[in-house]
């Protein structure tokens, strides 16, 4: 027979449980604990309050760009301020000119913006990329473009990619902003592009999903939902997940090269994510859909206050969603849909660009300032 040993002769032992029994009540019996998930994002069903706020009436509806050390703003009339995560103060101010195209994007050395502006003698739209230097804003590079870039830029590797909308798709050279390859399709673009693997995945407005060699810029599939596809694209265990205007979210599988199965919502997706039990979608008519991965099965669905045109923060605990026209962001529990908290934003909100995080903080943008929240301990 196995001896076990005696906790109450066992000093270690004793400890052991102790902090065992410390670490499970936390998150209840401690509610005011500071809980990081996983994967180093704030527990979101735990308790936060405003840890500071940058105040502005200029915010616009682009999703900030981070990469962890600094907070890069897109405000109107092309003016981009880096702020610093610990305090929010800002560290520089730039001007692009023009206004704002697309959202940022940021890798290890420069800030992307692109803005556009109109040529008052022939009244076309043109566009603008460049790369700023994260220390100072200081612009290494600027391209000049047929068409202003829309929806989001995304940096890889070695190259940025974007859609327009004029119906390009780019590849730029981060380094150099030359063009490594372009694509000329008749529709627009003003999607989130995403990469996984090797290729690039941009929806146009049409409803055409391209999947593209980031190399290249060969095609290897497209996909035609009914709708246009102008929010987020998830990608997972080889099956491709985005949201359409007609309605629908749509799971298309790579390696069988065929759509797995679509599921009807109430209006247009605006965006889809991946979570641990399921996919998250977002939808203009108000509810927050998670489906099934394997046949998009309605494993439950909750309406929120007011529409839902961004994508959702996710943790292991929740997902955090920012309604317009509501005072309040609220976190879903991912088991069940139910609300398990609530963040006081003081105003209602009218900002579609997305929440982010940033180490311990989520930040939300209003249309009076950028404000972050963060742990009641982060805040001593």
């Amino acid at each position: 027979m196995r001896k076990v040993a005696s906790t109450d002769k066992n000093p270690k032992l004793i400890f052991r449980f102790l902090v065992c029994l410390v670490l499970a009540l936390a998150p209840t019996a401690f509610p005011g604990a500071h809980v990081i998930s996983a994967q180093g994002q704030p527990a979101l069903s735990q308790p936060m309050i405003m840890h500071w706020r940058y105040q502005s009436d200029r915010t616009t509806n682009l999703t900030p760009a981070s990469d962890g050390k600094t907070i890069y703003l897109p405000l109107i009339e092309g003016v981009l301020v880096a702020l610093s995560p610990a305090d929010g103060k800002l560290i520089w101010k730039a001007e692009a000119g023009g206004e704002f195209s697309a959202a940022p994007a940021v890798d290890e050395r420069s800030v992307f913006v692109a803005t556009q502006y109109a040529e008052t003698d022939k009244g076309h739209v043109q566009g603008t990329l460049r790369a700023m230097s994260k220390a100072t804003g200081v612009t290494l590079w600027m391209r000049t473009l047929p068409g202003p870039l829309r929806g989001g830029l995304i940096a890889g590797p070695r190259a940025l990619f974007s859609g327009s909308a004029d119906g390009r798709v780019y590849a730029f050279d981060k380094h150099s902003g030359l063009s490594l390859w372009i694509n000329e399709y008749r529709e627009a673009f003003s999607s989130q592009p995403a990469l996984a693997g090797s290729l690039v995945y941009v929806g146009s407005e049409r409803g055409t999903l391209l999947a593209l060699d980031q190399s290249t810029g060969g095609l290897k599939w497209q996909y035609h939902a009914l709708g246009g596809i102008q929010g987020s694209i998830a990608i997972s265990n080889g099956t491709v997940f985005f949201g359409s205007a007609d309605g629908y979210v749509y799971a298309f599988s790579e390696s069988r090269s065929k759509l797995l199965w679509r599921r009807r919502t109430g209006a247009a997706v605006q965006a889809v994510a991946v979570v641990e039990n399921g996919l998250l979608a977002a939808s203009l008519d108000n509810f927050a859909y998670l489906l099934s991965f394997s046949r998009g099965a309605l494993i439950w669905r909750r309406q929120l206050p007011g529409r839902i045109s961004s994508r959702p923060i996710t943790a292991a605990d929740g997902a955090l969603f920012t309604p317009l026209s509501t005072d309040s962001a609220i976190v879903l529990g991912l088991r069940d849909g139910k609300p398990v908290n609530t963040l006081a934003l003081g105003e209602d909100n009218s900002s579609s660009a997305a929440p982010i995080v940033v180490g311990a903080l989520v930040l939300i943008t209003t249309p009076h300032g950028l404000q972050a929240f963060a742990s009641p301990q982060q805040n001593r």
